[in-house]
């Protein structure tokens, strides 16, 4: 499948998908995102990235402690979820956009999400090596993949390729995916 017909794909799944997304799913991306949050620490001063923010779950637990945190996601639909699940949080902005063309300079962010985003494009070193590319230095990637995608050796083998270094991680009977926290190597 080329590319453009692999992301068309994927955000009609997640437009589709949308309504019942955080039924299905909430508990599951929670997990994730309680495993992440064990390994760093954030500032007011923070910049968040949510690269693939779906319906916004992660705002809640970064929302309140950080200056800005942007949520991206290709899916209309998800977008207009997630943009009601910021509430009273003036300090996260929604951009509908492709995760590997991303409308942001160079090393914006000093934390960068991206949760159940990995396996749904089209490439996922050059997904990685646009996420490291708004990343500023000394920035945290938190990467994730789906086990059933992935063995163990080929997601730490793909996080290496595309020149991050792990730093944390997460695999527990608990979790469906992989949870990398990351630094970019080449920064």
């Amino acid at each position: 499948m080329n590319e453009w017909k692999k992301k068309h794909t994927i955000m009609q799944r997640y437009d589709t998908t949308a309504g019942i997304y955080d039924r299905r799913y909430a508990e599951e991306q929670e997990t994730k995102i309680e495993a992440a949050m064990r390994h760093f620490e954030m500032e007011k001063k923070s910049k968040i990235l949510d690269a693939g923010c779906g319906t916004g779950l992660l705002f809640s637990h970064v929302g309140e402690k950080t200056r800005i945190v942007v949520g991206l996601d290709v899916s209309k639909k998800s977008l207009l979820v997630a943009r009601g699940r910021v509430g009273a949080l003036s300090n996260v902005d929604i951009v509908q956009a492709d995760a590997d063309n991303m409308p942001f300079g160079k090393r914006v962010f000093s934390h960068v999400f991206a949760f159940t985003l990995i396996q749904n494009t089209p490439n996922p070193v050059e997904t990685l090596r646009e996420l490291e590319r708004v990343a500023s230095k000394d920035a945290v990637l938190i990467v994730t993949g789906l086990k059933r995608i992935f063995t163990k050796e080929a997601f730490q083998a793909l996080l290496h390729g595309a020149g991050v270094r792990i730093i944390a991680w997460e695999d527990g009977d608990n979790l469906k995916c992989y949870v990398a926290v990351c630094t970019a190597i080449g920064h």
